[in-house]
């Protein structure tokens, strides 16, 4: 951990506050006409997923914490802990089920994002990634000519996830789906 002035904030850097990590979405020099500048931030918890508004006076230090965000195989499900691989060293490295975010959205081999403490060497959390190519493993029958009505059914995914999807799509097609927002985007056709 390293002490950083709050003039060399920006976007994207962790920092402690409160033995929480937090993760600096957006931030603003203020100098009023009275008084001394300030930095107003918006901040996201890496872990807690808490979004937060901070003042912080202007040179004030706070400590920088640097994260890595590392690409792993995911492996398999053991109990309450997720394996994963990293795809160069084989390296594995077990991440407990409340540190993996859209745990709904992994399946076996999946390539997903590690968010890695570099000083502590300790996994902060594992995520998907933003856009995955799934088979439908459960759904209503579509019709044909449903394309016009623009409605959507439910569907379950292999992976176990639950997202709704236009009417045409059937059992056993590939879709395409946002996981951050847990949204259909399109069918995938195999060329």
């Amino acid at each position: 951990m390293a002490k950083v002035s709050t003039s060399n904030f920006r976007t994207g850097m962790v920092i402690e506050l409160n033995n929480e990590l937090y993760e600096v979405i957006d931030y603003q020099h203020v100098k009023p006409g009275k008084g001394g500048a300030f930095l107003r931030t918006k901040l996201k918890g890496v872990v807690n997923e808490k979004n937060i508004e901070k003042k912080f006076r202007s040179g004030e230090d706070v400590e920088e914490i640097r994260v890595e965000h590392q690409p792993y195989q995911f492996l398999y499900k053991d109990g309450n802990l997720h394996y994963f691989m990293h795809q160069e060293t084989y390296r594995q490295l077990p991440v407990s089920q409340e540190n993996v975010k859209k745990s709904e959205f992994i399946a076996e081999g999946q390539v997903c994002t590690l968010v890695i403490d570099v000083d502590n060497e300790e996994v902060l959390y594992a995520q998907p990634p933003d856009h995955i190519t799934v088979k439908i493993a459960k759904t209503r029958p579509g019709l044909k000519g449903d394309t016009a009505t623009g409605g959507s059914k439910p569907a379950t995914l292999e992976s176990g996830a639950k997202v709704q999807v236009p009417l045409f799509i059937n059992e056993g097609e590939e879709i395409k789906v946002d996981t951050r927002t847990s949204e259909y985007i399109e069918r995938v056709t195999s060329n």
